[in-house]
This record gives C-alpha cells, structure tokens and sequence, in this order.
C-alpha cells in the first residue's frame, strides 16, 4: 500500500513537468543572425545593431501560439559611419540615454500561406509604443532548424522621430529586416496550418 500511494505521489510530482515539456522550444543562433534597417535617403543610410535579444516561445505545438519576444541594445546601432551613428543614438532619433532599449513583443500570429505569417505585435521604441505588423517568411518548415525571415515598416515620425541628418534627405519610412538562424532544442515538432 506504502509502494502505491508512493508512485502516485511520484506521478503526481512529475505529470506537471512532462505536460511543460509538451511545447515546442527554439534557441536564434546570434552569429548568423541579424537585424537591420534600410531608410531610403539621398545618401545610403543602412545599418544593423550589434547587440540584441531574442526569444521565440510556444503555448502549445500550434506555430500560431508563437510568442516572438526582440529586445535591442540600440546604442549598438551600426551604419558603417560614427557621424550617423552618433546622430541616431541622439535625442533627436533613438534617444538611447533615455530610452535605451527598442522592443517588438508579439501578440498573435496569422498563418498567411504554408511557410508565411502575419506576427501583429507592440513596438516600442523612444518610449514610444505602438502596434506593427512584422511579415515573416520560414525556411526549414518540420525539420527543427530554419530561418526566419521578415520585415516591419513603419514611419519614423509617429514614433517623434521628426529631425533629419545634416546635408541628407531622407525618408519617413523606415524598413526592419530580421534575419534569425533558429533550431528547435526541445518539445514536440510544430504544427501548421497549410
């Protein structure tokens, strides 16, 4: 009787930690990943940021259950040239003594097509939130190793960016480009939609 009531406790002990590690769990490889952007300007203004953070979280094995969670250092901005970078860590563009960290949390996820999806989530930058859209493209879909490709839009101006470059023209629009190297380490493999 001791011996039943003890596996049982056992069972009940453990069943917690199996059903947590019924979820789909994936680690971004940050050396062959990336994140950039591209404005469109009468001098190129292109760039990456050296230093971030991302996490990529399941509820259950549904891909829609996705939690993109990006975290950027963003005085590690990088255009190639101290003159714009300085300028974009100022107060006039990313204010990075104030506002240090630029962020995208997703809140749902559409499946668009059989290795595309629609990832609605809050931007944050400057102190500034708002809700994006980041279009995302797969590669290596059911194999547990991909990469994930997208890009988000938005104009610069409604987060208060409103200044320019001296002696450049450039854009509202801003382009971000994520580009993460991911592989699954643990968890059921995913399911799709198409």
């Amino acid at each position: 009787m001791r011996l039943a009531t003890l596996c049982l406790l056992v069972f009940a002990a453990l069943t917690p930690l199996s059903h947590a590690q019924q979820v789909p769990v994936f680690a971004a490889t940050p050396e062959e990943s990336a994140i950039r952007f591209y404005v469109k300007a009468s001098v190129a203004l292109t760039g990456k940021f050296d230093k971030w953070d991302t996490t990529l979280r399941f509820s259950s094995p549904d891909v829609t259950s996705g939690v993109l969670d990006i975290k950027i250092d963003a005085a590690t901005v990088n255009t190639g040239s101290g003159m714009k970078d300085s300028k974009l860590k100022s107060s006039d563009f990313f204010d990075v003594k104030q506002n240090p960290t630029i962020t995208f949390r997703s809140t749902k996820v559409t499946q668009t097509g059989p290795v595309s999806f629609d990832v609605l989530g809050d931007f944050s930058i400057r102190g500034v939130s708002k809700p994006e859209t980041l279009k995302l493209t797969i590669s290596g879909k059911g194999t547990g190793a991909g990469t994930i490709k997208g890009i988000m839009a938005f104009d610069r101006k409604d987060y208060g960016m409103t200044k320019g470059i001296p002696f450049v023209k450039i854009a509202d629009r801003v382009e971000v480009e994520v580009d993460l190297k991911v592989k699954q380490i643990g968890g059921p493999s995913l399911v799709y939609k198409q």
